[in-house]
């Protein structure tokens, strides 16, 4: 979501050179962001095992080290965009002259030169980041997602479409919360329908963690389905979305993919808040605004969902009808 924001930084500053302090897992993604000259990776769950393995000397030697390599450039803006303490500590080790904290707490303004209150349209995605630009002065005119994309990330992308010369329709059915998951049942369902539609099998992408579900869903939906969830990286997932005829999903990092290239999607929001515009004509958000929605970490339901049990396959289908007109699926 925060993607667009070094476009914007070289809107107004086109010499800035850029570094992106991220994690592991969703370094990749940065790592060849076309805008982005330097990617320094935080390693938060190494400190946290040293840590609780009491073992001071190689956190102490290791934190020493993140230092030195953040610092290897000197730094005139530094913005938090998490606005926690952990963020701002980053932040404020960067040595930044002028530190920017996007809705600052948990003390971390304490550590900025600045704060800037949250804000912007929530229905509108990636709204709070847009707002911060507007908040420094930048243009947002084009503001759109960016994710990097190595060549073989390309490679393994062009192995799939061989697989599928007819083209081919991405499943992202999982994530890390169970009230934010469609009914296997209905994928099941889904996929023969949609095969029978356009002509094209329905790719499942996710994690190792999300095999066995898939595993489920692909015995169910028989040949409709190729089955790749934990055979790809995170990036190799996003180059397989990228050269999708559509993308259907629930809310999770790879479904935001598809309106970042540009993909006709179809978005599955229940416990979460979402954004209803992605400033795409051909991205759809299917959101059922019950009484108890949005409830994102603390369902009162008892285990049924309604949010997302009530959303039918036809519903579904029906959106993607809109997107993806029989007749008209030719690449």
């Amino acid at each position: 979501m925060a993607s667009p924001l070094p476009g914007a930084i070289r809107g107004r500053w086109p010499d800035a050179r850029i570094t992106w302090v991220i994690e592991p897992g969703a370094a990749p993604v940065v790592v060849g962001h076309p805008l982005v000259d330097r990617v320094v990776v935080w390693p938060k769950a190494q400190w946290l095992a040293w840590l609780k393995g009491f073992q001071w000397l190689r956190l102490g030697r290791d934190i020493v080290r993140f230092v030195r390599e953040l610092r290897h450039e000197r730094y005139d803006l530094a913005l938090d965009l998490q606005g926690l303490l952990k963020s701002g500590l980053l932040t404020w080790l960067s040595g930044a002259r002028e530190r920017v904290g996007l809705g600052s707490r948990e003390g971390s303004h304490l550590l900025m030169t600045r704060v800037v209150p949250r804000g912007g349209d929530i229905r509108l995605i990636g709204s709070e980041y847009r707002h911060l630009a507007e908040a420094l002065g930048l243009d947002v005119g084009d503001f759109r997602m960016q994710v990097g994309l190595s060549e073989g990330d390309r490679r393994v992308a062009e192995t799939v479409a061989g697989d599928h010369p007819q083209g081919y329709l991405v499943a992202c059915p999982f994530t890390t919360r169970p009230q934010k998951h469609w009914v296997e049942a209905y994928w099941g369902t889904l996929a023969p329908r949609l095969r029978e539609r356009y002509g094209m099998r329905l790719i499942l992408l996710g994690g190792p963690g999300d095999r066995a579900a898939a595993d489920r869903i692909a015995e169910q939906a028989g040949e409709a389905v190729d089955n790749r969830v934990g055979e790809t990286s995170l990036t190799e997932a996003a180059a397989v979305i990228a050269g999708a005829r559509l993308l259907v999903g629930v809310d999770t990092g790879l479904t935001h993919m598809g309106p970042a290239f540009n993909i006709p999607t179809v978005a599955l929001f229940g416990s979460t808040c979402p954004y209803l515009d992605t400033g795409r004509d051909n991205t759809v958000v299917i959101y059922h605004d019950l009484p108890c929605a949005p409830c994102k970490r603390n369902p009162t339901c008892d285990g049924r969902f309604d949010c997302l049990t009530d959303m039918t396959v036809e519903e579904v289908l029906g959106e993607v009808e809109k997107l993806l007109p029989v007749g008209e699926t030719n690449p």
